[in-house]
């Protein structure tokens, strides 16, 4: 059986900006395109423990968290995603207690203006 080259598009957005790079990648053999073997034959990652992508979700293809054994196909997307900021859990409930304090105002000043 003879080798395949697996064309990629890998966009690196771990720090700053995003950086896209055409990758050509030659699948040997017997081989099968993952996204873990393609981490470790960029030079991204050694393995699945690897500290660079230990955290859970740090990659995916176009836009949709995968897994290190994910199959790849030629023209996909690899993106390496940066850690979140903020919590998203976090910031929904800054906003629901916001809303929550707003509507306890509106009520005391309908009060305070019924007294007046």
């Amino acid at each position: 059986m003879a080798e395949r080259i697996l064309d990629l598009l890998l966009c690196d957005a771990r720090q700053g900006e995003p950086q896209l790079t055409p990758t050509k990648l030659i699948l040997e053999a017997g081989e099968v395109a993952t996204i873990g073997w393609a981490l470790v034959k960029t030079g991204i990652a050694l393995g699945p423990d690897d500290p660079a992508i230990a955290r859970k979700g740090c990659f995916g293809v176009f836009g949709k968290r995968k897994d290190w054994d994910s199959p790849l196909y030629a023209g996909d997307r690899l993106e390496l995603y940066s850690p979140l900021i903020i919590d998203p859990k976090t910031v929904r409930r800054k906003k629901a207690n916001q809303n929550q304090d707003a509507k306890f105002q509106a009520a005391a000043a309908k009060r305070k203006a019924r007294r007046l």
